[in-house]
């Protein structure tokens, strides 16, 4: 990897310039020229190791989403994960090793929609869906440092979040226009603002407000880990007495190993774990220490918990809040 795409998936998984030209002003700072930063983007989207340079939503602030598994026999699991990604309420399905195998990420307008998606995935597939929605997070960011020998987390600033009265209608028409990324052009918000009938100055100034109000959670080149040389994952989740639960949330977050944590329900009695946290590594044997490790310095080595490792990637993408053609969330 040369240092100038390493300092390109690195340095700009967040704060990406609201300005008129902004991969203009990448360029400056990595001492190139703007068509090359165009290029090498463009390059980086073909070989999947970027996903788009766009948007984080804060989850469920458009609509509501849950994660989901299923317990699939082996035979069948390729059938129904197809089945699964036909749905467009689902952006990530992973196959995972537990006798629940089969994780997926769901996004709905709401709490019926979603419950009707989830319906029509048991209706297709015969297999019962259990939904974990999220009920506490702690930490939600994903972004990834590429520097060899630190933390796996990506520098974040502590930002103070301003108040916002999101008007779900009024700012639908910008969320479809960008959730997908900015166009890889010299000035992508003037072609989103032309495509809403806006000023450019009125598509910057409004992503910096959902910014600002935290809706927006990051803004940047969104890296895709297991093309970064993360190779294994694991989702690890525990049974930590309901009284303990933020306490052990913030500690794990606090951890460099975990990139994801939150807290979710219990389904007595095939689910008693209430907290979920997820380590990345370049290897299995790298995360399974990471986790040893981890479960030592926080005292949770006697907490009940499970390892389960990713198997295959069956679907993965940001999540579809608004439908351009349909003008609904999906």
């Amino acid at each position: 990897m040369s240092d100038l795409e390493q300092r390109l998936l690195n340095d700009y998984q967040r704060h990406f310039p609201l300005v008129s030209s902004p991969y203009a002003q990448l360029a400056s700072e990595l001492q190139t020229d703007t068509q090359t930063v165009l290029e090498l983007l463009a390059e980086l989207l073909t070989r999947g190791k970027i996903s788009r340079v766009g948007p984080v939503f804060k989850p469920n602030m458009l609509g509501v989403s849950t994660l989901a598994a299923m317990s699939v026999s082996a035979d069948q699991l390729e059938t129904v994960a197809a089945q699964v990604n036909s749905f467009p309420e689902v952006n990530h399905n992973y196959e995972r090793e537990h006798n629940f195998n089969l994780w997926f990420v769901a996004v709905a307008a709401d709490q019926q929609a979603l419950a009707t998606a989830l319906a029509a995935i048991e209706s297709v597939s015969g297999y019962e869906v259990m939904s974990l929605p999220l009920l506490k997070e702690y930490h939600i960011d994903l972004g990834f440092s590429l520097h060899a020998g630190g933390s796996k987390k990506a520098k974040q600033a502590t930002i103070e979040i301003k108040p916002y009265d999101f008007d779900y209608e009024k700012d639908k028409p910008l969320i479809t226009a960008i959730q997908a990324g900015l166009p890889l052009i010299a000035r992508p918000y003037l072609a989103v603002a032309e495509q809403l009938g806006l000023s450019e100055q009125a598509v910057i100034e409004k992503i910096k407000v959902l910014q600002d109000a935290g809706i927006i959670r990051r803004l940047g080149v969104i890296v895709r880990h297991h093309e970064l040389g993360y190779r294994a994952n694991a989702m690890v989740v525990w049974d930590v007495p309901d009284d303990q639960v933020d306490e052990r949330g913030k500690q794990l977050s606090a951890e460099d190993d975990v990139t994801l944590c939150y807290q979710r329900p219990r389904i007595q009695p095939a689910w008693p774990y209430n907290l979920f946290s997820m380590i990345h590594g370049k290897d299995r044997d790298e995360v399974t220490r990471c986790i040893g490790r981890m479960a030592e310095k926080l005292g949770l080595d006697n907490t009940p918990y499970e390892i389960l490792f990713s198997l295959k990637r069956f679907k993965q993408r940001g999540a579809k809040y608004f439908d351009k053609e349909r003008a609904a969330l999906s």
